[in-house]
């Protein structure tokens, strides 16, 4: 089967639906895509499809996020998913590629994602590019990548879209 990735299209809502709740455990993912599309906070949207079917999405959302004084362009990924009949075919990494070029393409500097990082590192994602911004994620799972040529801050905060304030509750 050949996989294609492309943007979100407008009829795409209730596939990409269907891919969340397939690869999560519960609807908090779908209702935090939801939200984040309501909010107009979504920058980045792709789905992975296979013969017509949608079978991985991944989405990048706005942050704010500051540092010694200055805004940085930064993104947070999440989520990606694929559904589960699909998983560990690298469909997820394909996905996460595309929207860090996209995102690079922008002009985005920074993008940051709470995940395993085993699974992120290999995308460039490191909790020591995380550090230095304060936020309600921080800890090993917190993870950042670049993808311009700034300097980190000695201090700063990274702050996710409202949405994920309501995340899972």
């Amino acid at each position: 089967m050949s996989l294609s990735i492309r943007p979100e299209a407008g009829d795409d809502a209730e596939a990409i639906r269907a891919v969340l709740l397939d690869a999560f455990p519960t609807a908090a993912e779908a209702d935090l895509v939801e939200r984040l599309r309501q909010d107009l906070d979504s920058e980045i949207s792709l789905v992975a499809q296979e013969s017509g079917r949608i079978v991985g999405h991944i989405l990048l959302s706005r942050m704010r996020v500051e540092g010694d004084g200055r805004a940085f362009r930064a993104l947070g990924l999440a989520p990606v998913a694929v559904l589960r009949q699909r998983q560990r075919r690298g469909i997820g990494g394909r996905l996460i590629e595309r929207a860090l070029a996209i995102a690079r393409d922008k002009g985005e500097e920074i993008v940051f994602v709470v995940g395993e990082p085993d699974y992120y590192c290999r995308f460039g994602f490191s909790a020591a590019t995380a550090a230095p911004f304060a936020s309600p994620y921080a800890g090993p799972y917190l993870m950042a990548r670049t993808l311009a040529d700034v300097a980190l801050p000695a201090a700063g905060a990274a702050d996710y879209a409202p949405a994920f304030a309501e995340f899972g509750s």
